[in-house]
């Protein structure tokens, strides 16, 4: 079973590797370069991750046509969503939210790689599943 401090303990995995893949690239890149190199250092890191996941969006009971893409998944557990942009802007937070709830997700990061330092640009985002889920 998981809990709050299990997803926390991959979610600073997660960051660690992001820092890693930012120190070694440099900002300025293209997402997809990011993506790929990010992925990398998470199986180097022992991490399971599967890229460009389709989650399938239901309406009032009816499968739409056109499901959500996530970036990534991390175990099963934690969304990533990349970014390579100038500045995070708020729409790319509700979108990350939205993906969380339709896919049933406890936490997500939102990772800008365009910037000086990846944590101050981080954005962890945690649903009312993680909040479920007991402490430790």
């Amino acid at each position: 079973m998981s809990t709050q401090k299990y997803i926390n303990d991959i979610a600073y995995k997660i960051v660690g590797c992001a820092i890693e893949v930012h120190n070694m690239l440099g900002p300025g890149l293209l997402e997809s370069v990011y993506e790929e190199a990010l992925i990398e250092e998470l199986t180097r890191n022992g991490l399971i991750v599967r890229k460009q996941v389709l989650v399938p969006i239901t309406y009032k009971g009816k499968e739409l046509g056109t499901p959500l893409k996530l970036d990534l998944l991390i175990n099963e557990l934690i969304i990533v969503e990349i970014k390579s942009v100038e500045q995070l802007l708020s729409v790319f937070e509700a979108q990350l939210l939205t993906y969380l709830k339709l896919a049933g997700k406890p936490k997500g990061l939102l990772i800008n790689f365009n910037c000086e330092n990846i944590t101050k640009e981080l954005i962890p985002l945690v649903t009312h599943e993680f909040a479920k889920l007991p402490k430790s």
